[in-house]
């Protein structure tokens, strides 16, 4: 068994080496740039909205009432018409990247105490790198990716953007593997 506090080392590298990764591949690569395609007359949609002065949140339309609503006559003709949207809105005006950034970094450092729990409480100071790297390797994925894919199932998100969502999962998981199993304390 290897305490926490031995690999706050590779918890905080790893998860400043994901955090540089992971803003080139968004920021710098045209790998995400398809994810979310413009709506037909985007303008027209938005000044159709405007007006309602959503607040920030998730929405979904047409939204039934109750399990009994769903199998109504006016809700199936709703849902038949459509069109049928699960949405998110944001605040309005510029994007607060810094504050983003910050809690994206809070959660590679989640991700890595996780895994380094999982893999402390498995192996022992002195394991070898590829011991080390499958432990780690596979709770970082998991902490990465799996979250995507109940919204592929359950929300119809696209299959490209889960695929590319997973991909970049497995890039940062086997990145955290690797920096853990270079870093593991010594026996």
């Amino acid at each position: 068994m290897t305490g926490l506090t031995a690999l706050w080392l590779p918890i905080l590298l790893s998860a400043v080496l994901v955090f540089v990764t992971s803003s080139i591949i968004h920021m710098a690569s045209p790998w995400h740039k398809s994810d979310y395609p413009r709506l037909p007359d985007e303008d027209g949609v938005m000044n159709a909205l405007r007006p309602f002065n959503i607040p920030p949140g998730d929405y979904m339309a047409p939204r039934p009432s109750s399990g009994a609503d769903m199998k109504s006559p006016a809700f199936t003709e709703k849902r038949n018409k459509g069109p049928v949207v699960i949405m998110t809105v944001m605040p309005n005006g510029p994007w607060a990247m810094g504050s983003t950034m910050v809690r994206w970094f809070v959660y590679l450092i989640v991700v890595g105490a996780l895994a380094a729990y999982i893999a402390g409480r498995a192996l022992p100071a002195g394991a070898t790198y590829l011991q080390v790297f499958r432990f780690v390797g596979a709770s970082a994925f998991l902490a990465h990716t799996m979250a995507y894919w109940p919204l592929r199932i359950w929300y119809h998100r696209a299959l490209s953007t889960t695929i590319k969502a997973t991909v970049d999962g497995l890039i940062y998981a086997l990145l955290t593997a690797g920096v853990f199993g270079w870093l593991w304390p010594k026996a």
